[in-house]
């Protein structure tokens, strides 16, 4: 692509070199582009050097080659992330450019696509470039911290369930337990009835053995799931001093226990119950009373001060629970400090398995478990048999619990990341700024002032040496070019005399031919043309009653 655009280049020029303008910009792309997979820099270098030659270029200082240096621009800083070692690079070439400029002494054209044109081909596709690597590096850093928290957020996810498991192996322990306790009992008290034979008491003694033997095997059974690396488990009966109630509560304790208990606490719970109260299994029973334990612990703790409403209805099979806290009161937040909001839902990381556990719990049992904000605060509905019911569970589903707790090292790498690609989104947005409050009015400027000194080459012909200018400032542009070349300033022209240039065209970026007109006081002397190049003048006039060869004399 870039040789294409040379090509193009060299068959737009005027008057092209094959060897400068086409042959070595070729022989330098080759070299270049290959190059800057892994040394960007001196790509930049070499291509610039291109563009520094094309400066000697006496028609126009443009060439294709500000596109190749572009686009190898931006390559430097999408492959580089360092940017000291690019930035000293990219002002040496703009030095250089500079350096070539002042050595060949150069018109105010070329000076103004040195110092505009070069540095928006080196400098804003750099940043560009780094803007790129930046946003790739934070997308990429970004993916790998959510495949770390999703990992994590797992591990911490099938921890809660494997505790809640335990909980519940440790209610079927006390239900199931004490019922085979009781037939165990039943059947020695069999065993001495006077009715039976020795044949029926010896199957009733086998029968209490096997009892004893699978409430032993219960025992072992619920000991090994408690055996779990964690310090802080859910069963612990570490008491919790929002409700008062040990985390798996009293043996004996109702639900209008732990309300009593909690309101004895000063918690502002507003409860009402609907329906006559049916006959619960223990473990629904006691999955009703860990509902209601979690959702008030975790209104106290994530929205201290806010009332909680609680609402428990018995329908014909199941029970509605729900338990709505409102957000936390002014004071209640200024006392705990800043707070994520009540609209968060709680966590269920490591020693606060709270809505993953009551999850699992549910679904074991065969309810329904919602929880979400809800007007401001946050609610936790669930519905439960009152007879616990199986529920296939997916295979290979994972619960995804509320969130999950960052690693500091992944985060800090983020922030890290985040920051440096908002550095660079903000250099990539504020140098065009800068550059464009620094070029466009020196660029409006110029371009004012060599459109405003045009004079057409009609007006040209019908200037005629001898009249005054009072008759001819109609045909005289707005003002003359401040810019003339030396050449041009150290022509010789008639004694006493003070010569005005202007150009012949209004193209900015080429060079055109310029008129001298020489006034003696405010009579015009003399006109003639000064080429482009140095050279030979061709005089059209030269002082009154001195007319150029091939004029008529004119009027005194």
């Amino acid at each position: 692509m870039l040789a294409a655009a040379t090509v193009y280049g060299f068959r737009d020029a005027g008057a092209p070199s094959p060897v400068l303008d086409l042959l070595l910009p070729l022989a330098v792309l080759a070299v270049a582009v290959p190059l800057s997979r892994h040394r960007p820099g001196a790509a930049v270098v070499l291509v610039n050097g291109v563009c520094a030659l094309g400066l000697a270029d006496a028609a126009t200082p443009a060439n294709a080659q500000v596109l190749s240096l572009a686009v190898l621009s931006y390559l430097l800083g999408a492959r580089v992330a360092e940017a000291r070692g690019p930035l000293l690079m990219l002002v040496g070439c703009l030095t250089v450019d500079v350096m070539m400029c002042a050595v060949l002494r150069v018109q105010p054209v070329w000076w103004f696509y040195t110092l505009a044109v070069l540095p928006a081909a080196l400098l804003l596709p750099w940043l560009a470039g780094r803007y790129v690597r930046g946003r790739r590096e934070l997308v990429r850093e970004g993916w790998q911290l959510a495949h770390r928290l999703e990992e994590r957020q797992h591990l911490v996810a099938e921890r809660a369930r494997l505790a809640e498991r335990a909980d519940i192996a440790a209610d079927m322990h006390d239900s199931l337990g004490h019922a085979l306790s009781l037939v165990a009992l039943r059947a020695g008290a069999l065993e001495l009835s006077p009715d039976l034979t020795d044949r029926d008491r010896a199957d009733l003694a086998e029968l209490r053995g096997t009892i004893v033997d699978a409430v032993e095997h219960l025992r072992e059974t619920v000991a090994v799931l408690h055996d779990a690396p964690d310090p802080t488990p859910a069963s612990d009966p570490a008491p919790n001093r929002e409700t008062g109630a040990t985390a798996a509560g009293p043996a004996h304790d109702t639900l209008e226990d732990l309300v009593a208990r909690a309101v004895a606490f000063g918690v502002p719970v507003r409860w009402e119950r609907h329906g006559t109260a049916p006959t619960l299994s223990p473990l629904v029973e006691r999955g009703l009373y860990r509902i209601v334990q979690e959702a008030l612990t975790n209104a106290l703790k994530h929205a201290p001060g806010g009332a909680i409403r609680l609402r428990i209805t018995h329908r014909t099979d199941r029970t509605h629970v729900t338990v709505v806290n409102d957000a936390p009161t002014g004071a209640a937040m200024a006392a705990e400090g800043p707070a994520e909001g009540p609209a968060k839902e709680p966590t269920a990381g490591i020693g606060g398995r709270g809505l993953t556990g009551l999850r699992e719990r549910v679904t074991v049992l065969g309810g329904t478990l919602r929880t979400g904000p809800h007007e401001g605060g946050f609610r936790v509905t669930a519905e439960l048999p009152h007879q616990v019911t199986s529920r296939p569970r997916q295979r290979g589903a994972r619960p995804a619990s509320s969130s999950a707790a960052r690693s500091p090292e992944s985060a800090g790498r983020l922030a890290v990341v985040r920051g440096a690609a908002r550095r660079r989104y903000a250099a990539a947005i504020a140098a065009p700024v800068v550059a464009a409050a620094f070029f466009v009015p020196a660029a409006v400027l110029l371009a004012w002032q060599l459109t405003t000194s045009a004079l057409p080459p009609s007006r040209f012909d019908e200037l005629t040496p001898g009249r005054p200018r009072a008759e001819l400032t109609p045909l005289l542009p707005d003002r003359a070019y401040p810019y003339p070349p030396d050449h041009a300033r150290s022509a010789p022209r008639p004694p006493g005399t003070t010569c005005e240039f202007y150009r012949s065209g209004r193209d900015l970026l080429d060079e055109v031919d310029l008129y001298r007109l020489c006034w003696s006081g405010d009579r015009l002397v003399a006109k003639d043309t000064v080429p482009m190049h140095e050279g030979s003048r061709r005089t059209i006039g030269e002082g009154v009653g001195r007319p150029a060869p091939g004029e008529d004399e004119p009027a005194p």
